[in-house]
């Protein structure tokens, strides 16, 4: 059985948490694959569960076109966990953000990602508002992508 953690941040309109679930919803279309969901908001990480996971989904809203703190925080866990030799990084992983008019937050996702060798496994979904229309689709299939990419691996 592969295991994929989502790790994302959500708040008062729970666009973010939406957009987590449509992707816990097209990892679990691959079957033998665990999910497991981690709103930074509510909860931090435990490495242990990065560590037992061979993908992640991370997600956040836009904050000023940077990621949320709570994501952030995850990043600079797994930086830290990596130098004592834990298996969390050079993993495969897919991004999300939802916004209000920016979205440029994906950026610093990608870029912490790129440092920790995490290999993308599909092009990442940017969604103004609650997820509809498209990005429903969109967020299905970005989760179904990374469930493939694990499972071929």
């Amino acid at each position: 059985m592969k295991r994929i953690l989502i790790v994302y941040h959500s708040q008062e309109k729970g666009n973010t948490r939406k957009m987590a679930e449509l992707v816990a919803k097209g990892c679990r279309l691959v079957e033998n694959v665990d999910v497991e969901l981690v709103n930074t908001n509510e909860s931090r990480v435990s490495i242990d569960a990065a560590e037992k996971a061979d993908g992640y989904a991370l997600g956040s809203p836009d904050y000023y076109s940077y990621m949320a703190g709570g994501l952030k925080q995850f990043f600079d866990d797994i930086c830290l966990a990596s130098w004592s030799k834990r298996t969390v990084t050079h993993k495969p992983y897919v991004a999300f953000v939802t916004h209000g008019g920016g979205g440029s937050a994906i950026d610093s996702i990608k870029s912490l990602a790129r440092s920790l060798k995490l290999e993308q496994a599909a092009e990442s979904v940017v969604c103004q508002g609650e997820p509809s229309g498209d990005a429903v689709e969109q967020s299905i299939q970005l989760g179904r992508a990374l469930a493939e990419f694990v499972t071929r691996a």
